[in-house]
């Protein structure tokens, strides 16, 4: 029985846990659903308490049992309904069981603590500077050094972190003490906005023209000395051609085509905005071989930020006569706001010879002339070939190094940015090197609520380089080298002076001849003929804007740009007395060229939205710009009683010295304005003017003043028009129409006379502009595009363009009677059109990521009229349908209507008979002879296209770019003297096979062909080569070790990087890609040109 009681007990206190727990779970799982609408507090009580099965105890008048509330509850829990019911009434709730108390909230004060926290950046460095405030409190503080911070809260608050080009975050402040916030970029913002004209930053889907974007990182993977150079292949519409001057040499830079029968073609440079001066000489090219730097080279890349690429008329147009050509605008970098960092870098690449003509070491010195400078002598044997070959006995491996420092820090208030760098290098040849020095101070402030921004930045350079060859023969070691005679012992020419008793000096030996090419010992042109060049550089920039309104905006800039060039040659005694100027005792010359660029102008900024459907985006501006040089030469030879190899202005013949002091002065002042018309963000017209009163105007032969610059574009955002299918993101529609121009040379308005210096007198002749009313050479230019992203990963951009510029101002060359030195005339169009194409891909799969780049470009250019029916003031009609515009020997650019700016032609041929055949005299010889105008073809490109591949896994990073030229010819004149002092394997193959036929079926003696059609500078067309080429443009392979593999101290980065590393494709005995001169009309010459490159290296980065 007492078994039975206590089951029954057991089962009752069972059954009534039961019933409680299933109360509790019924009340937990209560949903609410009251009707969107008005209700009163206590009807929804009501219906709470019914469709929660509990009871609710409460005092409806202290509620305000007719207070109406706007409730929406669908499916809510009890707590959810109960909260939103009594949000903002003073009372909140209690829940006991199946009972609910309405009470009123406890007015006791929120507790304050102190929190702290640290802010991250998206690559988990530390954000200094970074805004951390109470919501609705206006209370705050900023991070530290180290990005952590400090905040007086209560519990229940919100505190938000803030920082400019980031996305901020809001945290509720809980029981916990301490915070970890990451802060991410703000990509809608950053890739919207592109920097255009001006340093104008605009929308990129407003832009109405073509601007391509170039970043920092695509600069220093494979690194050059001159930037520019990294920058082929990468940018569609820009042809590059890096300088065979070597490490820092210029570099030719040609956007949509040559434009300019006798003005430079090349490209603007802008710096934050401001154009420089891109102070250079064009480069040696027949007779002088010095080569050439230019300022933008003195630039380091570590500096820059970014670079946009303006290759159209419309997209320069502000800039006006100065960015006919277009403009490539670069962005330095500046101090980091939230970040403090110290980047260290090393990069070193070694250098050898690219493409080299092919040379021979089967027969050795003779000739059936008796000659002994040259190689058509018997076969060689074991015994007497010295196999000697340039790439091994001559040339050396250079080496390039460079260092950089750049330091890093900032607020949202204040940012500091400093850098040092230096390149150290030593060229192919014995005794060339190239050294510059940089340091770069920038610093960028706001104050008055940020109203007021203040950038202030200063750059100084110091540059020398020793013996930079070009091309050409006086001071080239590559003539004698090339044509050294296979017999000889090279190894005596290393020896290349002895002591002269006699004179006690030492003279150069030089057992050789080779006196068609002023021949000297090419060891003596490297250490006792030497050019050295000495820069020093600074530049001074100032800008200040100030935000009156939200949407209006001043802003003004000054830069200096002032440089002191030294220029020095010194000719050791026995040099050469054709390059000496008649000289035993040696010759000196010493040039000093001051550069000054002064630059400064005003602008009106206004960037207004109304109602979130129109927009404007203003500039009204002026600027002024002075550019000056002067420049004071000493130079000429050694007199006869003076003493040998001392090199002073005091020991010139005075007979046969040049003295020249001269220079040029330059002046531009100009008014501007732009205005973006926005609608919708999908329908944009942009309008720009600019008009330029130019010095080069000022003078009494030019009834002008100035000139205006219009153009007009305008954008159709596709994708916010239209429903386009969802594999279509981002599609835009734009058109622009520009006349920019170039002001003719300088003094063409004024009458000039220059110094002659044998006579001591003033040239009384001068040039004459046939016309008063000189004219700018003016480009008018229209372009469409099509920008789009596809399937998520797919970017295209794709523009035709057409350009015509008129008012060529050139010499005709016709005589004139009237005593001047040359008869100017303003007429002749050229036009170019084209297409530009950039497809990308990029595509991320978990830690494996691809990028892929392609770029085309193709542009046609035609001579539309040269001088056709121009009528002279004195009432003349001038026709002309030929202008020979300069070349080398019997390779000349002529110019005719129908044909391009790049025709080259030879002048010379074999006599024919009447059917065509060559004709071989008795003697077994053929003749060469003047011939009509024989169209080798244009030593212009017809396209230019470049594939890039990027891919990343984890911390590993490699990438290739594949270039290729289609289309053009070039023209080897170092070939030419090889064949015809018969050192080239061609001549020895020829030997081998027992002559060279013609003719289908005549055999003509090896020597007599190639010292027939080799001679004087050679035959162009028998050395005429296709410029087509592929090659392996750059690679490069790498890995990170972050900074907690190296105790936290560093990422480093180390990376091994190649350029020019394979020639796929190449028919001609040099590098097609190669330039000696910036200037339009030496493109494709090769007369003893410096090699090109192949560069192998590594680089290391260490950022602190």
């Amino acid at each position: 029985m007492n078994f039975i009681l206590k089951k029954a007990k057991t089962l009752i206190v069972f059954v009534g846990l039961l019933l409680f727990h299933t109360g509790l779970y019924a009340q937990a799982n209560a949903r609410v659903t009251i009707p969107k609408g008005k209700i009163t507090i206590t009807k929804a009580l009501e219906q709470i308490e019914k469709q929660s099965n509990m009871s609710i105890g409460y005092n409806a008048s202290q509620l305000g049992e007719n207070r109406s509330i706007d409730l929406n509850l669908k499916n809510a829990s009890v707590e959810e309904a109960l909260a939103k019911t009594l949000e903002g009434t003073g009372f909140t709730y209690k829940i006991d069981n199946n009972y609910i108390m309405i009470v009123a909230e406890s007015k006791q004060a929120p507790v304050s603590k102190k929190i702290t926290g640290t802010v991250i950046d998206e690559n988990n460095e530390p954000l200094i500077g970074v805004n951390v405030s109470i919501k609705d409190k206006g209370t705050g503080t900023i991070t530290d050094f180290d990005g952590n911070f400090t905040l007086e809260v209560s519990e229940g608050d919100t505190f938000i972190v803030s920082y400019i080009g980031y996305k901020a975050v809001n945290y509720k402040v809980t029981s916990k003490n301490n915070y970890s916030v990451q802060l991410l970029p703000d990509n809608q913002l950053l890739n919207e906005v592109v920097v255009t004209a001006l340093g104008i930053k605009r929308e990129s889907k407003a832009l109405s023209y073509n601007v391509q974007e170039v970043k920092n990182d695509e600069l220093l993977t494979n690194k050059d000395a001159n930037f520019i150079n990294s920058l082929s292949g990468k940018v569609a519409g820009v042809t590059i051609n890096s300088s065979s001057s070597g490490v820092g040499g210029a570099s030719k830079v040609v956007m949509r085509g040559v434009k300019s029968i006798s003005q430079s073609s090349n490209a603007l440079y802008v710096i934050d905005g401001v154009p420089m001066y891109n102070m250079g000489k064009e480069g040696g090219t027949e007779f002088d071989s010095a080569g050439s730097s230019e300022a933008i080279a003195d630039i380091n890349p570590e500096d820059i930020e970014s670079m946009s690429v303006l290759t159209g008329a419309a997209a320069a147009a502000l800039y006006g006569s100065e960015a006919a050509n277009g403009a490539i605008v670069i962005t330095t970098k500046k101090g980091k706001a939230g970040h403090t960092s110290l980047t260290f870098t090393q990069n070193t690449d070694f250098l050898k010879p690219f493409v080299l003509p092919e040379f021979q070491n089967t027969y050795g010195t003779g000739s059936k002339g008796g000659s002994l400078d040259q190689s058509w002598g018997n076969r060689l044997t074991p015994y007497n070939n010295y196999c000697f070959n340039p790439k091994d006995d001559f040339f050396r491996t250079g080496i390039v190094s460079t260092e950089s420092l750049s330091f890093s820090t900032g607020t949202d208030k204040n940012q500091t940015y400093a850098s040092a760098s230096a390149v150290n290098s030593i060229g192919l040849v014995p005794n060339n090197d190239y050294d510059r020095y940089n340091f770069t101070f920038r610093n960028t402030t706001s104050a008055l609520n940020d109203k007021l921004h203040l950038d202030l930045g200063a750059s100084y350079i110091k540059q020398k380089d020793m013996n930079m060859v070009n091309q050409g023969v006086y001071g080239n070691p590559l003539v004698t080298t090339y044509l050294f005679p296979r017999g000889g012992d090279w190894e005596d020419v290393k020896m290349y002076e002895r002591y002269d008793p006699t004179r006690k000096i030492n003279t150069q030996h030089w057992p050789y001849g080779i006196d068609e090419f002023t021949g000297q010992n090419p060891y003596w042109i490297a250490h006792r003929n030497l050019r050295e060049n000495k820069k020093d550089r600074y530049m001074l920039n100032a800008s200040v804007s100030y935000d009156i309104l939200d949407w209006l905006n001043v802003s003004g800039r000054v830069r200096v740009d002032n440089s002191v060039n030294d220029f020095t040659e010194k000719y050791y005694a026995t040099t050469n007395k054709t390059i000496a100027e008649g000289s035993d005792n040696g010759l000196y010359g010493i040039t000093t060229t001051k550069n000054k660029q002064t630059y400064a102008d005003f602008l009106v900024n206004i960037n207004k939205t109304f109602d979130n459907h129109l927009s404007i985006h203003a500039n009204i501006g002026t600027s002024y710009t002075d550019k000056r040089e002067d420049f004071l030469q000493n130079r000429g030879p050694i007199r006869e009683d003076g003493l040998a190899n001392i090199f002073t202005v005091l020991q010139l013949d005075d007979n046969k010295t040049k003295r020249i002091d001269g220079g040029w002065h330059e002046q531009v002042q100009s008014i501007f304005a732009s205005a973006e018309l926005g609608y919708k963000g999908a329908y944009y017209l942009t309008l720009t003017g600019r008009n330029d009163w130019p010095s080069q105007l000022a003078g009494r032969n030019s009834e002008n003043k100035s000139f205006f610059y219009p153009s007009i574009g305008t954008s159709f955002v596709l994708s916010e028009i239209f429903s386009l299918p969802q594999q279509i993101s981002y599609m835009k529609l734009r058109a622009s129409y520009a006349s920019v121009g170039s002001p003719f040379r300088r003094y063409l308005a004024n009458i000039t006379h220059g110094w002659d210096n044998e006579g001591k007198i003033w040239d009384l002749a001068t040039d004459y502009a046939d016309t008063f009313n000189l004219k700018p050479e003016r480009t008018d230019s229209w372009e469409v595009g099509l920008t789009a992203k596809l399937f998520d990963h797919f970017n295209l951009d794709v523009s035709y363009y057409h350009t015509v510029t008129k008012n060529q101002t050139f010499d005709p060359q016709i005589s004139t009677s009237s005593g001047y030195k040359s008869f100017i005339i303003q007429t002749g169009k050229v036009q170019n059109q084209g297409i530009e194409l950039a497809l990308g891909y990029d595509n991320t799969w978990g830690d494996f990521s691809w990028a892929s780049n392609y770029t085309f470009s193709a542009n046609k250019n035609k001579i539309k009229e040269l001088v056709t029916n121009y009528r002279t003031s004195a009432g003349e009609i001038i026709n002309k349908d030929r202008l020979d515009i300069g070349g080398l020997a019997k390779a000349r650019f002529i110019l005719k209507e129908g044909g391009t700016l790049g025709d080259l032609y030879s002048i010379t041929d074999l006599h024919r008979d009447d059917n065509g055949d060559i004709k071989v005299t008795e003697t077994g010889d053929v003749i060469v002879q003047k011939s009509g105008d024989i169209k080798l073809g244009s030593v212009l490109p017809k396209a230019n296209m470049a594939w890039r591949n990027s891919f990343k896994y984890k911390n590993f990073n490699a990438s290739f770019m594949i270039s290729a030229r289609i289309g053009g010819i070039v023209y080897s004149a170092t070939q030419a003297a090889m064949d015809n002092y018969g050192v080239s394997q061609r001549t020895a193959s020829a030997r081998d096979e027992g002559g060279v036929m013609i003719n289908n079926g005549d055999i003509v003696d090896a020597e007599k062909w190639y010292t027939a059609i080799g001679s004087q500078s050679g035959m162009p067309q028998y050395y005429t080569y296709s410029a087509t080429n592929v090659r392996l443009q750059e690679a490069s392979i790498g890995y990170t070790f972050p900074k907690k593999m190296l105790w936290n101290v560093a990422d480093l980065t180390v990376s091994l990087v190649g350029k020019n590393l394979w020639m796929i494709y190449n028919k001609a005995p040099f590098d097609p890609e190669a330039v000696a001169s910036t200037g339009n009309y030496y493109q494709g010459v090769d007369y003893f040109m410096m090699p090109s490159t192949r560069n192998i290296g590594f680089n290391v980065r260490l950022k602190f």
